[in-house]
């Protein structure tokens, strides 16, 4: 019995999996797929001062549709950092989903929210390791500008409970493809 109620779950979960279509929320997230070059200001916590870094942001949608990938690079503090997102929809709780990891520390974040009425502005927002290494607020917020330009902010919620932000990247996107770069 157990057998067969593990198997027709398995099946459930399956068949709903290849049945399901991707939504307006999906297709808005769509559009940050592709290569991006990353100009990036932050606060440097050793000096309190801002920096400017560098950075690339590969986006892609290897499982189709419905998840966007991205695998990250820069330089941060003087440490070169690699981090990986994946975003999606949940059409059951209404929100975007995500994870974020990266090389600089063990904790995975995970985050949840939504675009704005006009889809130009995607917040999403999760518990991760503040600046004193306890558990804050992080807030991450997206601001379209075209189709080749955006801006990342990431705020975050000090021990006095202000948030601040310590991360503005200007992202824009290559203009060559790499099937493009391939054929030179």
């Amino acid at each position: 019995m157990r057998t067969t109620l593990s198997f027709v779950l398995t099946l459930t979960a399956c068949l709903s999996a290849q049945t399901a279509q991707p939504t307006k929320q999906h297709r808005l997230l769509a559009r940050l797929a592709g290569i991006w070059n990353a100009e990036i200001d932050y606060i440097d916590f050793n000096t309190g001062k801002p920096a400017k870094s560098k950075g690339t942001s590969i986006r892609r949608q290897p499982l189709g549709e419905l998840w966007l990938m991205d695998n990250f690079q820069a330089s941060v503090m003087g440490t070169p950092i690699k981090g990986m997102s994946t975003t999606g929809y949940d059409p059951i709780k209404k929100k975007l989903v995500g994870t974020w990891v990266d090389s600089m520390s063990p904790h995975m974040m995970i985050v949840e929210g939504n675009w704005d009425e006009a889809g130009k502005v995607m917040t999403l927002s999760g518990v991760g390791v503040g600046a004193d290494g306890q558990p804050a607020k992080n807030t991450y917020v997206w601001t379209l500008q075209n189709e080749n330009q955006h801006v990342f902010e990431h705020f975050t919620r000090m021990p006095d409970g202000k948030d601040v932000k310590i991360v503005t990247m200007t992202m824009t996107r290559r203009t060559r493809t790499m099937d493009e770069v391939r054929k030179e």
